[in-house]
């Protein structure tokens, strides 16, 4: 993967002004490598890059236990009987524990308490929890599980979400989890032109570097610490303390290093029995999952089946758009509600739409469960809406990319749930950027360029064969909670001499926040060293790492609680020097007033005391959505554009992504070495889910739980990534005015990868990851896009 250091065009960033800024990266290189706008590095890349840096799989405590699950074998049985007697008495093994040894609420679940620690009566997934057990070897845990004899009644399992509805209740709450009936505008109104279309979303996965891994500790007054890669810590800990039975301040998770995170890591299901054996063995107890655990054993992105029909007068302009989206839930509701939810209100994407129609479902079924991955919602309606604007541009004859440009959306415009847009939205100057770019050229007829063509130098297919594509897509996403979510996060700022400390919950996923909390000190008080202290649940909640949140709402409560350290240095000077604070300056560690009366270090000013402050930073509130789906229900929004160039055999179907070109709303660049990673790793996560990633699960039953049988794309599947704008028009309500940067290119690329793959052989697309028997071409040749 290559970005714009490698000679392929300058990032630039536009404010809302217009005036254009240097490229990023003579930006970076011209500012001094600290505070808001530098590429500060990360302070634990040496050691991630060097494989020093602790995971909670490296965990090791005195006297411990390993411990491992027992998962059901079927997606849904009825428990007949279960005896752990076997594995109790084998030589070794100190603890099983069960659905029976759960002292406390029998669920728990991150918006619904519907899911069991342990499987009681009834098996409902494929991997679902049955026991535990703690011995002195991973082997012998392994086997003793092996030895719990447990009697199922196989039943029918229904893994049709279709059929879910007239299926007999899987749960005691029913099947259906929500239904949103949006209705906005006229819903008798009708176009001169129509198009229709039925798509699917597949099974994406997390698929985390590193697997989970935790380490429980009994705590001598009773309770228990668990160290584990908590993304939520405080979430995860009062979830865990319901199931105990014990109050939440006997509880403490301390979050280990976090080898990435987009949503796998947001539940509780090793928290619970690592603790239940810890407590029960009085010993420290590890659990590290296999690849194949792991992808049982936690949430996975929303199968969805989305319907579409488009309206449009005869100049393209849209009139109304009629959807249904059917959510597979999998057996329990864990963040499903909240992915509808953005699912049905970005389902006409960044367009205007005056009329809609909108049915959105979420439905229990027998399959793995699902829940929030990066992106949730809105990257499956992406991809419906930009195959409905294809369509739409083929039936009128126009050139897809103009007839986006003919409906693009714009601040002040109206969303379909109602809610007014209010936060930049320059969707415009993101089409026209990428639509701008020059187009990467063509591979030449040459031995050498063999491994350019789709499957590599050993593919089978004939050069002729190769056709390009050209596809345009547009999408949004949510910024923090949706729906009358409570965000707020709490920071404490420490100075003292030559050095700060930030102590504030908010988990570093690889998002970048613990940089960004050192930038806003050092900008803030011109003190260089800063450090960023380590997360567990003894500090105020943070809330979980996603949605651009810690960005926002954490790195927000950094800076007042700075602020307010920078007011409790300044003041006094300003009152000994007859001047008020605002005409003081801090920068490089020193302290000057405007006309250079006043210069001094700050740690001269500090005079060996320590200064701390303390802050809360939550946006303003928003309102769940009503009963027809209308409601101010997102704090904030963000945008991008991508314009997809793939090369396809359409004989064998195999797709190569030659080029993807990005243009983002942003808001503000605040590092722009991390920016440009986030993105890049986001278009490659989402091309992964346009062509290669798929968890394969037939009648309930995972197939293939292994990096083998899911196909992550590697280094050879990326291809050039260019970012060829970043608007920086800032969000007036943000803190630093920056926007979230990460889910956004996940959402929008395989829509973009789907629009490029229809250009090159005329085949709908309209299923993801597009299968080979999806891009061979059976549309008429069409030599002038031959890529050879």
């Amino acid at each position: 993967m290559t970005g714009t250091a490698d000679g392929h065009g300058a990032i630039t960033a536009t404010p809302a002004e217009g005036t254009a800024l240097p490229p990023l990266d003579a930006r970076a290189a011209a500012v001094t490598p600290h505070g808001i706008g530098a590429s500060v590095p990360s302070e634990d890349a040496p050691a991630k890059a060097a494989g020093t840096f602790p995971y909670a799989a490296d965990l090791w405590a005195e006297g411990l236990l390993w411990a491992t699950v027992l998962r059901a074998p079927h997606p849904h049985a009825r428990i007949r009987s279960l005896d752990t007697a076997q594995a109790e008495a084998m030589p070794g093994v100190h603890a099983v524990v069960t659905h029976l040894d759960v002292p406390g609420e029998a669920g728990h679940g991150r918006r619904v308490a519907d899911q069991p620690a342990f499987a009681r009566d009834v098996v409902r997934y494929y991997g679902e929890p049955i026991a535990a057990v703690a011995a002195d070897h991973p082997d012998t845990a392994r086997m003793a599980a092996a030895a719990i004899d447990v009697e199922y009644e196989v039943l029918e399992p229904v893994t049709d979400p279709e059929a879910s509805f007239g299926a007999e209740p899987l749960h005691p709450d029913g099947n259906l989890i929500r239904h949103i009936p949006l209705r906005f505008g006229d819903p008798e109104i009708t176009g001169e032109v129509v198009v229709e279309g039925l798509y699917r979303i597949g099974r994406q996965d997390p698929a985390p570097i590193g697997a989970e891994a935790g380490l429980a500790v009994p705590r001598p007054e009773g309770g228990v610490e668990i160290y584990t890669a908590s993304t939520d810590p405080h979430t995860d800990r009062d979830l865990a303390a319901a199931c105990f039975g014990l109050p939440p301040e006997k509880v403490k998770i301390v979050v280990t290093g976090v080898p990435g995170a987009m949503g796998d890591r947001e539940d509780t299901a090793l928290q619970v029995p690592l603790g239940l054996l810890a407590m029960r063995t009085g010993r420290p107890v590890k659990i590290a999952a296999t690849r194949e655990e792991s992808f049982l054993g936690h949430a996975h992105r929303h199968p969805t089946l989305l319907r579409f029909r488009h309206h449009a007068d005869g100049e393209g302009k849209l009139l109304k758009v009629e959807a249904q989206i059917l959510l597979d839930a999998g057996a329990y509701a864990d963040t499903s509600s909240d992915v509808l939810a953005a699912a049905v209100s970005f389902a006409c994407g960044p367009y205007v739409v005056p009329h809609a129609v909108i049915d959105g479902w979420a439905v229990r079924t027998n399959n793995p469960p699902a829940g929030h991955v990066r992106g949730e919602g809105a990257m499956q309606v992406c991809a419906a809406y930009e195959g409905q604007m294809d369509k739409l541009a083929a039936k009128l004859g126009l050139d897809p990319a103009e007839l986006r440009m003919r409906n693009v959306l714009a601040t002040g415009d109206l969303l379909p749930t109602g809610q007014t847009i209010t936060c930049p939205a320059p969707v415009a100057e993101l089409l026209d950027a990428v639509r701008e770019e020059p187009l990467p050229p063509l591979p030449k007829d040459s031995p050498e360029a063999d491994w350019l063509l789709p499957g590599g130098p050993d593919g089978a297919g004939d050069p002729g064969a190769v056709r390009r594509g050209v596809g345009y897509a547009l999408g949004m996403v949510h910024m923090l909670g949706a729906e009358a979510t409570d965000e707020v996060s709490t920071a404490t700022v420490k100075v003292s001499g030559s050095v700060a400390t930030v102590m504030c919950a908010a988990v570093e996923t690889g998002q970048g926040f613990s940089t960004l909390a050192r930038q806003i000190v050092q900008e803030t008080l011109g003190v260089d060293e800063v450090h960023v202290a380590s997360v567990d649940t003894d500090q105020p909640p943070a809330g979980a790492g996603a949605r651009g949140r810690h960005t926002w709402v954490s790195g927000g409560a950094v800076e007042r609680a700075a602020k307010m350290v920078r007011t409790q240095l300044l003041q006094p000077l300003a009152a000994k020097f007859g001047m008020s604070a605002e005409l003081l300056s801090i920068s490089d560690g020193k302290i000057t007033s405007y006309d250079g009366v006043l210069s001094t270090t700050v740690a001269e000013a500090l005079e060996g005391k320590e200064l701390w402050a303390t802050a809360q930073c939550r946006p303003h509130p928003t309102e769940p959505l009503d009963e027809t789906g209308q409601g101010d229900a997102f704090v904030g929004l963000a945008f991008a554009a991508v314009r997809a160039v793939v090369d396809v055999d359409v004989e064998l179907g195999s797709v190569r992504v030659v080029e993807m070109a990005v243009a983002q709303d942003v808001g503000r660049v605040l590092n722009p070495r991390q920016l440009r990673a986030r993105i890049e790793a986001g278009v490659t996560q989402g091309i992964g889910a346009a062509l290669t990633e798929h968890l394969r699960v037939a009648r309930g039953v995972v197939r293939q739980p292994d990096l083998t049988g899911y196909a992550l794309p590697t280094a050879l599947d990326a291809p050039d990534i260019r970012i060829v704008k970043l608007i920086e028009e800032r969000d007036v309500v943000a803190p630093f005015g920056a926007k979230a940067a990460s889910a956004v290119p996940v959402v929008v690329s395989p829509a973009a990868v789907a629009s490029a793959v229809r250009s090159a052989t005329g085949r709908p697309a309209n299923r993801l990851p597009i299968r080979p028997q999806a891009a061979v071409e059976t549309a008429r040749e069409r030599p002038e896009q031959q890529a050879r």
